[in-house]
């Protein structure tokens, strides 16, 4: 699978990543963050159709050694890592490490974002509106004058791991009853805040300063009305029955503005680069509030929300994967242009 890449003339991209291993320990969600390999297939073909000549290295063991042989002129990463609260940051640290350049955000912003409470503690200094929360351990579970009803959810995790439809609690003999529950599935620290009723949106950004580009939001529309809508893992799983994209969404102006706003906000605080997607819930009020930010979003060609909202703002798949290459390869100086291969 990990073949040699020494093509003269062509730029040497290394592709870093984590696969599902089909290894349901845990929760049935232990894996949710990983990719399949049909997601690095189709970025290796969307690289090599604008010339690049792409090397596989999968996230494991043996990655230390074959970054060391620097085989790659850059590296195209989308690695999650494999354990702890800073395992986004693991690839990045190493690729720093060795002083290859590669895509995305770098260690500190990875670990920062994974830690929701962490990322909204730093936004809120730049005044961005996020539900009322508080990060409860497994020995002080206190929830404080938060108001029910409440959303629970590890406090460092992505892919809606640990968000379900039993997520959303209107009392404390429930939250306690699903504290229990994740406590034990997830072993960490329990993010709980207040439950925003409402829409849902997401909005991409690619790009870096003057050449950033911000997608309209997208909404994420339930198509069957419950006692709470949430985005959760068995949503994305059957997305096709149970949700239905919009975009653009049915806002208006003055709405599609501001979350586009936060949403460049949050990036430019965050150091964010090359490409994220922010997550919004609009409540019924009609305020934008800020849920999270995933610096390191998906990819799954006709499932992942980001090349999802890309395609709807006529950004094509092939295109999306080298425009990340390529704000990456212009922040670090590097006057190569990705044509698309005749």
């Amino acid at each position: 699978m990990e073949e040699d890449i020494k093509p003269p003339g062509k730029l040497r991209v290394g592709l870093t990543y984590n696969l599902k291993k089909d290894s349901f320990c845990g929760s049935d969600d232990t894996e949710a963050e990983y990719d399949n390999i049909e997601t690095v297939y189709a970025i290796r073909e969307a690289l090599e159709r604008y010339g690049c000549g792409v090397q596989l290295m999968e996230a494991n063991a043996d990655l230390p050694k074959k970054l060391s042989e620097r085989t790659a002129d850059i590296v195209f990463n989308i690695a999650e890592g494999t354990r702890g609260r800073g395992r986004e940051a693991q690839v990045p640290a190493m690729l720093n490490f060795y002083g290859i350049p590669y895509t995305g955000s770098d260690e500190t912003t990875l670990c920062i974002a994974l830690d929701k409470a962490l990322a909204k503690r730093l936004l809120s200094t730049y005044r961005i509106r996020t539900p009322r929360y508080r990060v409860v351990s497994n020995e002080n579970r206190a929830a404080g004058n938060l108001k029910f009803p409440l959303i629970v959810k590890p406090n460092a995790e992505g892919s809606s791991k640990g968000i379900s439809g039993i997520s959303v609690v209107y009392d404390a003999r429930e939250l306690e009853a699903l504290l229990d529950r994740n406590f034990d599935l997830y072993g960490q620290d329990m993010l709980v805040e207040e439950y925003i009723a409402g829409r849902e949106f997401t909005v991409g950004v690619l790009g870096n300063g003057r050449d950033k580009r911000v997608f309209p939001p997208m909404e994420i529309v339930y198509l069957k009305k419950e006692r709470f809508n949430i985005y959760s893992f068995e949503v994305k799983k059957d997305y096709e029955k149970l949700i239905r994209y919009e975009c653009p969404a049915d806002i208006d102006g003055k709405t599609e503005s501001e979350m586009m706003r936060m949403a460049c906000v949050i990036f430019d605080a965050l150091r964010c680069r090359d490409f994220a997607r922010i997550d919004f819930r609009l409540s019924e009020e009609g305020k934008a509030y800020f849920i999270e930010i995933n610096p390191l979003p998906g990819l799954a060609p006709g499932y992942s929300d980001f090349p999802m909202l890309a395609q709807f703002c006529g950004v094509g798949y092939p295109e999306l994967v080298s425009g990340v290459l390529q704000s990456a390869l212009k922040r670090y100086g590097s006057k190569y242009i990705l044509k698309e291969a005749t």
